[in-house]
Order: structure tokens, then C-alpha cells, then sequence
């Protein structure tokens, strides 16, 4: 078996940090981490090597975004943006649309599955609340029918990893149940549910929550609702968005301080198509989106995704918010294949993926691989 060996001063595995070391790879996985002086020559990498990100939301990259182009290139396009910045596998996100935008995303989904640096789908609506709508169209919201539960049932027997955010006013726990069933990952999201009704969701098998604190029933002493709720059970685990725009860094402490496990929190993009680009904006269901000083916003100021991939959430939550290097790498990487179930990916330990990226000191990405071939 052909043996690949990556030597760098610092080498992260997910948990422990290993100067002066060498990544083993044989098969397209870590056969070990290894002090330089104990490991055959090999290549020198310019940077740390770190595990490749995972980004459980996004919605574009290199100019497309998903909406607007959903077909296999599109999403190749979008993959090889964020390959380009270390995140080495995404979930390709839906914005509610029509439902022949929903089985074109789907069909594209299936149509690309091996493409490097694709895990799946994430479909974000259009079974949300009208009150918590946010950027997405309140014309193409409506709650789930049987016939919308029978193409995402049919839908996830054909795809390896497939996330559908959710609200429960849209959507009953018979129908979270069914999705669960099915091997989806039910996230809740864009939704003014109570403690209560979450809980229920929860009970009936959702797992997720979409962008905490953004497009929900927020945290009150008398009434937690999807916030509170999601802090509280352990069997959830939230993504969040750290760009500085979303959520205020206060509240981003004390959702990382006050998560109740073993689930955790998880860092997400929420990626438009502006990520790689010089864009000054694009259009989402007919409306033109606005770029300007990080920010992406309609015309009324109402933030309509991000403009961050991956790492930069890293280097948010790294400097603003005083995290150690090792718990944001692990945000980025480990936790989001952890929400997933993917055992195999998200560290650099003996029987992982060897998807990495070389990271320079001050947080940037150089090169990238997958499977222990460089990609970008």
C-alpha cells in the first residue's frame, strides 16, 4: 500500500498537539502521528497541518450559489471555493424555493455524489415559520405534506448525509419522526416554538438546530424557548454562525459556556455565493442581496446569510472571543462530523479520513487535501 508522509512543526489530531511530527497516510487514511526524527522522509509542509473543516451550511461559494444553480457544477463550483479555504467537506444548503427547486437540488445531490469535498444536502426550509422567516421568501414557506415527506423520505434512500431544517409549526413530530426514520438529520430552525414544542420535536427525533439565536423564540426566564431548549438537552447540537454580524460575541460565550452535553455546538458559514469572489452582491429568489463591509443584507438590512467561510469563524471565535486554538479547530472539524455521526473524519487520528489543510500561525489556509492528495 502506497504510504504518503507530510512532515510539519506542529500537527493537531484533533485533540493533542505534536511538535516537530510526521502525518502517515496509507490508503487514503492517517496510519499514524509520528516525532519527525521516528517517521520516513517525506514532504515538508509550509504551515501546521489541522484537520479539514466541515460545514454543515452552505449555501454557495465561487460565484454560485445553490439557489440560482442547482445542478452538479454548480455544486462542484461551490466545493472547490471552500476546498480552497480548508473546509474539505460541506453540506450543500437549499434556501426555501419551489418545489422544483427542491427536486433540482436533489437530483443535482445524487448527480454529484463523489464530488471532492461534498458530504450532502441541507435542505433550509421551506417548512418554516411565516414569523421567523429572516431572508427567505414568505411566498414559498408552507407546511410539509405528505407528498413533500414522501420526496425527502425517497430523497435520503439515495443520499449518504442529508439535513432538512425545519419549524415545528410547519412540520409535526410525526412527520420529524419519519424523517428521523429515514436517516435524515431533522434540524429546527426559522421557528417561534416553545420550550415545550421543542422538546417535543426533540423527542421525536430531531437532533439539530439551525443557526442558533438567529430566526428563533430566543432565551427568556419564563419562556427558554428554541434557544433555551437547545442549550438544555444534550441530545442537540446547534450550529452557529460567528461572523461578527449574526450573533453579538457576548452571546456567543454563553453559548459555548452554558451548552449541556454530550452534544455540542458547531461552527457554520451559512455561505453565500460572494465566498472566493469580489462580488458586490447576487440575487436569492428574485431579490438582490447586498455586500458591504462583511455583511450580506436585503434592501431593508436584513442579514441574508454570511460572508465568512469556515476558517474565518476560527479566527473569530480564536481572538474575539479568547477560545484556545484547539477548541476552535475542533468547532470547525470534529464537532460538526460528530452532529453527522461520521466517526471517521473531523481529526487526524489512526483510521481517519486524511482530509487536512496546511494553517499558517495567524489563521490562514494554504494547502489542502484530500484523502491524503492535495486538492488546493
Amino acid at each position: 500500500m502506497t504510504q504518503q508522509v507530510y512532515h510539519a512543526a506542529r500537527i493537531f489530531d484533533g485533540e493533542t498537539w505534536h511538535e516537530d511530527a510526521a502525518l502517515l497516510v496509507e490508503g487514503g487514511r492517517v496510519a499514524a502521528v509520528l516525532p519527525a526524527a521516528d517517521a520516513p522522509a517525506g514532504e515538508c509542509v509550509d504551515g501546521w497541518i489541522v484537520p479539514g473543516f466541515i460545514d454543515l451550511q452552505v449555501n454557495g461559494g465561487g460565484g454560485v450559489l445553490l439557489n440560482n444553480d442547482p445542478t452538479a457544477e454548480g455544486m462542484a463550483t461551490i466545493c472547490r471555493a471552500h476546498l480552497s479555504l480548508g473546509t474539505t467537506a460541506i453540506m450543500a444548503t437549499l434556501i426555501t424555493d419551489r418545489p422544483e427547486m427542491t427536486a433540482a437540488a436533489i437530483a443535482a445531490a445524487r448527480a454529484a455524489v463523489g464530488q471532492p469535498g461534498l458530504l450532502g444536502l441541507h435542505l433550509e426550509g421551506p417548512h418554516l415559520a411565516l414569523s421567523r422567516k429572516g431572508t427567505h421568501d414568505p411566498a414559498l414557506i408552507r407546511p410539509m405534506s405528505a407528498a413533500d415527506l414522501a420526496v425527502l423520505t425517497e430523497a435520503a434512500s439515495q443520499l449518504d448525509h442529508m439535513i432538512c431544517t425545519v419549524a415545528p409549526e410547519s412540520v409535526t413530530p410525526a412527520q420529524i419522526a419519519a424523517l428521523a426514520g429515514a436517516g435524515i438529520t431533522v434540524s429546527l430552525g426559522h421557528t417561534d416554538c416553545t420550550l415545550v414544542e421543542a422538546r417535543a420535536a426533540f423527542d421525536a427525533g430531531a437532533r439539530m438546530v439551525t443557526h442558533l439565536y438567529n430566526a428563533m423564540s430566543q432565551l427568556a426566564h419564563r419562556q427558554p424557548g428554541l434557544v433555551g431548549a437547545a442549550l438544555d438537552d444534550g441530545r442537540v447540537w446547534p450550529g452557529l454562525i460567528a461572523d461578527g454580524f449574526h450573533v453579538d460575541d457576548a452571546a456567543l460565550g454563553v453559548a459555548l459556556r452554558g451548552k449541556a452535553g454530550p452534544a455540542r455546538i458547531f461552527l457554520v458559514s451559512d455561505a453565500m455565493s460572494t465566498i472566493g469572489t469580489d462580488l458586490p452582491g447576487f440575487t436569492l429568489n428574485g431579490r438582490q442581496i447586498h455586500r458591504q463591509g462583511g455583511r450580506l443584507t436585503l434592501a431593508d438590512g436584513t442579514l441574508a446569510g454570511a460572508d465568512i467561510a469556515q476558517i474565518d469563524a476560527v479566527r473569530h471565535v480564536h481572538r474575539k472571543l479568547g477560545l484556545s486554538l484547539d477548541e476552535a479547530l475542533r468547532l470547525a472539524a470534529l464537532y460538526p462530523a460528530q452532529a453527522m455521526g461520521l466517526g471517521d473524519m473531523g481529526h487526524l487520528q489512526p483510521g481517519a479520513r486524511a482530509d487536512f489543510l496546511a494553517m499558517t500561525p495567524d489563521i490562514t489556509a494554504g494547502r489542502v487535501w484530500l484523502a491524503g492528495q492535495p486538492v488546493a
